[in-house]
Protein backbone atom coordinates (compact mmCIF):
# COMPACT_ATOMS: atom_id res chain seq x y z
CA UNK A 1 0.00 0.00 0.00
CA UNK A 2 1.19 3.51 -0.82
CA UNK A 3 3.05 5.13 2.09
CA UNK A 4 1.11 8.36 1.67
CA UNK A 5 -2.22 6.52 2.01
CA UNK A 6 -0.95 4.73 5.12
CA UNK A 7 0.05 8.09 6.59
CA UNK A 8 -3.45 9.44 5.88
CA UNK A 9 -5.08 6.43 7.54
CA UNK A 10 -2.81 6.81 10.58
CA UNK A 11 -3.79 10.49 10.74
CA UNK A 12 -7.48 9.55 10.62
CA UNK A 13 -6.91 7.21 13.55
CA UNK A 14 -5.28 10.01 15.54
CA UNK A 15 -7.97 12.55 14.65
CA UNK A 16 -10.77 10.14 15.55
CA UNK A 17 -9.39 8.96 18.90
CA UNK A 18 -10.70 11.89 21.04
CA UNK A 19 -14.08 11.54 19.36
CA UNK A 20 -14.12 7.81 20.20
CA UNK A 21 -13.42 8.67 23.85
CA UNK A 22 -16.25 11.25 23.91
CA UNK A 23 -18.66 8.84 22.23
CA UNK A 24 -17.87 6.12 24.77
CA UNK A 25 -18.48 8.59 27.60
CA UNK A 26 -21.83 9.76 26.25
CA UNK A 27 -22.86 6.17 25.49
CA UNK A 28 -22.36 5.26 29.17
CA UNK A 29 -24.43 8.25 30.25
CA UNK A 30 -27.29 7.62 27.84
CA UNK A 31 -27.31 3.87 28.48
CA UNK A 32 -27.97 4.80 32.12
CA UNK A 33 -30.85 7.04 31.00
CA UNK A 34 -29.40 10.57 31.15
CA UNK A 35 -28.85 12.76 28.10
CA UNK A 36 -25.83 15.03 28.56
CA UNK A 37 -26.31 17.72 25.95
CA UNK A 38 -23.43 19.82 27.28
CA UNK A 39 -20.81 17.93 25.22
CA UNK A 40 -19.85 20.80 22.91
CA UNK A 41 -19.33 23.30 25.74
CA UNK A 42 -17.66 20.64 27.88
CA UNK A 43 -15.14 19.79 25.16
CA UNK A 44 -14.34 23.47 24.55
CA UNK A 45 -13.83 24.26 28.22
CA UNK A 46 -11.90 21.05 28.93
CA UNK A 47 -9.67 21.64 25.89
CA UNK A 48 -8.83 25.10 27.20
CA UNK A 49 -8.50 24.01 30.84
CA UNK A 50 -6.45 20.94 29.96
CA UNK A 51 -4.00 22.95 27.87
CA UNK A 52 -3.67 25.76 30.43
CA UNK A 53 -3.15 23.29 33.31
CA UNK A 54 -0.61 21.34 31.27
CA UNK A 55 1.13 24.55 30.15
CA UNK A 56 1.41 26.00 33.66
CA UNK A 57 2.41 22.74 35.35
CA UNK A 58 4.43 21.24 32.49
CA UNK A 59 2.63 17.97 33.13
CA UNK A 60 0.38 16.12 30.69
CA UNK A 61 -1.18 14.16 33.56
CA UNK A 62 -2.25 17.40 35.27
CA UNK A 63 -3.65 18.67 31.98
CA UNK A 64 -5.77 15.58 31.34
CA UNK A 65 -6.88 15.45 34.99
CA UNK A 66 -8.04 19.07 34.75
CA UNK A 67 -9.98 18.30 31.57
CA UNK A 68 -11.60 15.27 33.20
CA UNK A 69 -12.56 17.36 36.24
CA UNK A 70 -14.30 19.94 34.04
CA UNK A 71 -16.22 17.22 32.21
CA UNK A 72 -17.21 15.46 35.44
CA UNK A 73 -18.37 18.74 37.02
CA UNK A 74 -20.56 19.72 34.06
CA UNK A 75 -22.02 16.21 33.93
CA UNK A 76 -22.76 16.33 37.66
CA UNK A 77 -24.71 19.56 37.13
CA UNK A 78 -26.72 17.87 34.36
CA UNK A 79 -27.42 14.83 36.54
CA UNK A 80 -28.34 16.93 39.59
CA UNK A 81 -30.62 19.19 37.58
CA UNK A 82 -32.38 16.21 36.02
CA UNK A 83 -32.48 13.72 38.90
CA UNK A 84 -32.74 15.96 41.97
CA UNK A 85 -34.39 19.13 40.65
CA UNK A 86 -36.48 17.24 38.03
CA UNK A 87 -35.56 19.70 35.29
CA UNK A 88 -35.09 18.84 31.63
CA UNK A 89 -31.60 17.38 31.11
CA UNK A 90 -31.72 18.72 27.55
CA UNK A 91 -32.36 22.29 28.74
CA UNK A 92 -29.68 22.13 31.46
CA UNK A 93 -27.17 20.65 29.02
CA UNK A 94 -27.87 23.26 26.37
CA UNK A 95 -27.32 26.11 28.85
CA UNK A 96 -24.05 24.49 29.95
CA UNK A 97 -22.95 24.23 26.32
CA UNK A 98 -23.33 28.00 25.92
CA UNK A 99 -21.62 28.59 29.27
CA UNK A 100 -18.67 26.35 28.44
CA UNK A 101 -18.21 28.05 25.06
CA UNK A 102 -18.20 31.53 26.60
CA UNK A 103 -15.97 30.58 29.55
CA UNK A 104 -13.41 28.90 27.29
CA UNK A 105 -13.15 32.04 25.15
CA UNK A 106 -12.90 34.39 28.15
CA UNK A 107 -10.60 32.40 30.42
CA UNK A 108 -8.34 31.16 27.65
CA UNK A 109 -7.71 34.46 25.87
CA UNK A 110 -4.26 34.92 27.47
CA UNK A 111 -3.13 31.43 26.43
CA UNK A 112 -4.01 31.53 22.75
CA UNK A 113 -1.49 29.94 20.36
CA UNK A 114 1.18 29.30 22.98
CA UNK A 115 3.46 26.26 22.72
CA UNK A 116 2.67 23.61 25.28
CA UNK A 117 3.23 19.98 26.26
CA UNK A 118 2.42 17.31 23.70
CA UNK A 119 1.59 13.64 24.07
CA UNK A 120 4.70 11.82 22.76
CA UNK A 121 4.55 9.05 20.20
CA UNK A 122 4.73 5.56 21.68
CA UNK A 123 5.42 2.96 18.98
CA UNK A 124 4.84 -0.63 20.08
CA UNK A 125 7.88 -2.80 19.25
CA UNK A 126 7.36 -5.61 16.72
CA UNK A 127 3.67 -4.73 16.20
CA UNK A 128 4.55 -1.42 14.55
CA UNK A 129 6.45 -3.33 11.86
CA UNK A 130 3.43 -5.34 10.72
CA UNK A 131 2.70 -4.33 7.11
CA UNK A 132 -0.11 -1.76 6.73
CA UNK A 133 -1.73 -2.47 10.12
CA UNK A 134 1.39 -1.67 12.15
CA UNK A 135 1.91 1.96 11.06
CA UNK A 136 -1.82 2.72 11.33
CA UNK A 137 -2.60 1.25 14.75
CA UNK A 138 0.67 0.55 16.55
CA UNK A 139 2.85 3.54 15.65
CA UNK A 140 0.66 6.00 17.51
CA UNK A 141 0.64 7.71 20.90
CA UNK A 142 -0.93 6.72 24.21
CA UNK A 143 -4.24 8.52 23.55
CA UNK A 144 -4.92 6.41 20.45
CA UNK A 145 -4.22 3.21 22.38
CA UNK A 146 -6.39 4.45 25.24
CA UNK A 147 -9.28 5.18 22.84
CA UNK A 148 -9.11 1.70 21.30
CA UNK A 149 -8.86 -0.06 24.67
CA UNK A 150 -11.67 2.09 26.07
CA UNK A 151 -13.90 1.21 23.13
CA UNK A 152 -13.29 -2.53 23.63
CA UNK A 153 -13.71 -2.32 27.40
CA UNK A 154 -16.94 -0.30 27.20
CA UNK A 155 -18.43 -2.79 24.73
CA UNK A 156 -17.55 -5.73 26.99
CA UNK A 157 -18.71 -3.91 30.11
CA UNK A 158 -22.08 -2.81 28.71
CA UNK A 159 -23.06 -6.00 26.92
CA UNK A 160 -21.10 -8.83 28.58
CA UNK A 161 -20.81 -8.03 32.30
CA UNK A 162 -23.22 -8.11 35.23
CA UNK A 163 -22.67 -4.42 36.14
CA UNK A 164 -23.31 -3.61 32.46
CA UNK A 165 -26.64 -5.42 32.69
CA UNK A 166 -27.57 -3.22 35.65
CA UNK A 167 -26.43 -0.16 33.68
CA UNK A 168 -28.69 -1.10 30.75
CA UNK A 169 -31.59 -1.87 33.05
CA UNK A 170 -31.32 1.62 34.56
CA UNK A 171 -31.81 3.10 31.11
CA UNK A 172 -34.34 0.59 29.78
CA UNK A 173 -36.63 -0.43 32.66
CA UNK A 174 -35.72 1.58 35.77
CA UNK A 175 -38.84 0.57 37.75
CA UNK A 176 -38.16 -3.14 37.20
CA UNK A 177 -34.47 -2.64 38.00
CA UNK A 178 -35.35 -0.83 41.24
CA UNK A 179 -37.72 -3.63 42.21
CA UNK A 180 -34.81 -6.06 41.86
CA UNK A 181 -32.63 -3.98 44.15
CA UNK A 182 -30.64 -1.97 41.56
CA UNK A 183 -29.88 1.57 42.87
CA UNK A 184 -31.07 3.28 39.69
CA UNK A 185 -30.66 6.88 40.81
CA UNK A 186 -27.14 6.29 42.10
CA UNK A 187 -26.15 4.47 38.91
CA UNK A 188 -27.40 7.33 36.80
CA UNK A 189 -25.31 9.78 38.81
CA UNK A 190 -22.21 7.58 38.64
CA UNK A 191 -22.33 6.82 34.91
CA UNK A 192 -23.23 10.38 33.96
CA UNK A 193 -20.23 11.73 35.89
CA UNK A 194 -17.89 9.02 34.50
CA UNK A 195 -19.16 9.73 31.00
CA UNK A 196 -18.62 13.45 31.52
CA UNK A 197 -15.05 12.84 32.74
CA UNK A 198 -14.34 10.89 29.54
CA UNK A 199 -15.75 13.75 27.46
CA UNK A 200 -13.44 16.10 29.38
CA UNK A 201 -10.45 13.85 28.60
CA UNK A 202 -11.49 13.94 24.93
CA UNK A 203 -11.53 17.73 24.97
CA UNK A 204 -8.08 17.89 26.59
CA UNK A 205 -6.81 15.39 23.99
CA UNK A 206 -7.47 17.89 21.20
CA UNK A 207 -5.34 20.64 22.72
CA UNK A 208 -2.63 18.32 24.09
CA UNK A 209 -2.42 15.78 21.28
CA UNK A 210 -4.32 16.41 18.02
CA UNK A 211 -3.98 20.18 17.58
CA UNK A 212 -1.37 21.33 20.05
CA UNK A 213 -2.30 24.55 21.82
CA UNK A 214 -5.45 26.51 22.46
CA UNK A 215 -7.37 28.89 20.24
CA UNK A 216 -10.93 30.12 20.66
CA UNK A 217 -13.51 27.68 19.33
CA UNK A 218 -10.87 25.01 18.67
CA UNK A 219 -13.29 22.09 19.13
CA UNK A 220 -16.55 23.92 18.43
CA UNK A 221 -19.08 21.59 16.85
CA UNK A 222 -17.33 18.34 17.74
CA UNK A 223 -19.54 17.80 20.79
CA UNK A 224 -22.62 17.88 18.58
CA UNK A 225 -20.92 15.44 16.21
CA UNK A 226 -20.23 13.11 19.15
CA UNK A 227 -23.92 13.22 20.11
CA UNK A 228 -24.91 12.40 16.53
CA UNK A 229 -22.42 9.52 16.40
CA UNK A 230 -23.91 8.03 19.59
CA UNK A 231 -27.27 7.88 17.80
CA UNK A 232 -25.71 6.53 14.60
CA UNK A 233 -23.87 3.92 16.66
CA UNK A 234 -27.08 2.64 18.19
CA UNK A 235 -25.70 3.33 21.68
CA UNK A 236 -22.92 0.78 21.08
CA UNK A 237 -19.22 1.71 21.56
CA UNK A 238 -18.12 -0.39 18.55
CA UNK A 239 -20.53 1.21 16.10
CA UNK A 240 -19.82 4.58 17.69
CA UNK A 241 -16.10 4.13 17.03
CA UNK A 242 -16.91 3.31 13.40
CA UNK A 243 -18.88 6.55 13.17
CA UNK A 244 -15.94 8.50 14.63
CA UNK A 245 -13.60 6.95 12.05
CA UNK A 246 -16.05 7.81 9.27
CA UNK A 247 -16.09 11.42 10.44
CA UNK A 248 -12.29 11.48 10.56
CA UNK A 249 -12.16 10.01 7.04
CA UNK A 250 -14.47 12.71 5.66
CA UNK A 251 -12.30 15.39 7.29
CA UNK A 252 -9.24 13.88 5.61
CA UNK A 253 -11.14 13.64 2.31
CA UNK A 254 -12.10 17.31 2.59
CA UNK A 255 -8.42 18.23 3.00
CA UNK A 256 -7.42 16.17 -0.04
CA UNK A 257 -10.21 17.65 -2.17
CA UNK A 258 -9.25 21.14 -1.10
CA UNK A 259 -5.70 20.60 -2.36
CA UNK A 260 -6.95 18.97 -5.57
CA UNK A 261 -9.52 21.66 -6.38
CA UNK A 262 -8.09 24.92 -5.03
CA UNK A 263 -10.55 26.98 -7.08
CA UNK A 264 -13.49 25.63 -5.02
CA UNK A 265 -14.35 27.51 -1.82
CA UNK A 266 -12.88 25.95 1.31
CA UNK A 267 -16.30 26.34 2.97
CA UNK A 268 -17.78 23.71 0.65
CA UNK A 269 -15.20 21.09 1.65
CA UNK A 270 -15.38 21.95 5.36
CA UNK A 271 -19.13 21.33 5.22
CA UNK A 272 -18.62 17.79 3.87
CA UNK A 273 -18.34 16.02 7.28
CA UNK A 274 -21.44 17.79 8.59
CA UNK A 275 -23.41 16.81 5.51
CA UNK A 276 -22.34 13.20 6.00
CA UNK A 277 -23.61 13.19 9.59
CA UNK A 278 -27.00 14.54 8.47
CA UNK A 279 -27.25 11.77 5.86
CA UNK A 280 -26.26 9.16 8.44
CA UNK A 281 -28.90 10.34 10.91
CA UNK A 282 -31.51 10.24 8.14
CA UNK A 283 -30.36 6.74 7.26
CA UNK A 284 -31.02 5.44 10.76
CA UNK A 285 -34.33 7.29 11.19
CA UNK A 286 -37.33 5.03 11.61
CA UNK A 287 -39.39 5.80 8.48
CA UNK A 288 -36.47 5.84 6.05
CA UNK A 289 -35.00 2.65 7.46
CA UNK A 290 -38.35 0.90 7.50
CA UNK A 291 -38.97 1.64 3.83
CA UNK A 292 -35.45 0.62 2.84
CA UNK A 293 -35.71 -2.72 4.65
CA UNK A 294 -39.23 -3.38 3.35
CA UNK A 295 -38.10 -2.87 -0.27
CA UNK A 296 -34.84 -4.81 0.08
CA UNK A 297 -34.38 -8.36 -1.29
CA UNK A 298 -35.31 -11.02 1.31
CA UNK A 299 -31.74 -12.16 1.92
CA UNK A 300 -30.69 -8.55 2.71
CA UNK A 301 -33.53 -7.72 5.09
CA UNK A 302 -31.94 -9.19 8.22
CA UNK A 303 -28.42 -7.70 7.68
CA UNK A 304 -29.93 -4.29 6.90
CA UNK A 305 -32.14 -4.48 9.98
CA UNK A 306 -29.13 -5.26 12.18
CA UNK A 307 -27.03 -2.54 10.55
CA UNK A 308 -29.51 0.32 10.33
CA UNK A 309 -32.27 -0.12 12.87
CA UNK A 310 -31.35 1.56 16.13
CA UNK A 311 -33.45 2.42 19.15
CA UNK A 312 -32.54 4.56 22.16
CA UNK A 313 -32.77 3.15 25.69
CA UNK A 314 -36.48 3.02 26.49
CA UNK A 315 -36.21 5.26 29.58
CA UNK A 316 -33.68 7.73 28.15
CA UNK A 317 -34.50 11.15 29.58
CA UNK A 318 -37.53 9.79 31.48
CA UNK A 319 -37.97 11.17 34.96
CA UNK A 320 -37.45 8.65 37.76
CA UNK A 321 -40.37 7.93 40.05
CA UNK A 322 -38.32 5.95 42.53
CA UNK A 323 -34.81 4.56 42.99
Amino acid sequence: MDSQLIAILASIMLQASPLIIAVCGETLSERAGVVNLSLDGTMLLSAMTGFVAGYLSGSLIVGFAAGAAVGAFFALIVAFGHLALRQSAVAVGFVLTLLGDSLSAFLGQDFTRLPGPKVPKLPIPILKDIPIVGPIFFNQDAMVYFALLLMAFCYWYIFKSRPGLELRSAGERPEAAFARGVPVRRLRYVYTVIGGALVGIAGAAYSLDVKIGWSEGATRGLGWIALAIVIFGGWSPLRGALGALMFGATKALATVLQRTFPEVSVVAFNALPWGLMILVLLAVSGKFTGRLIANAPPRLKRPLRQLLQVAPPAALGVELKEG
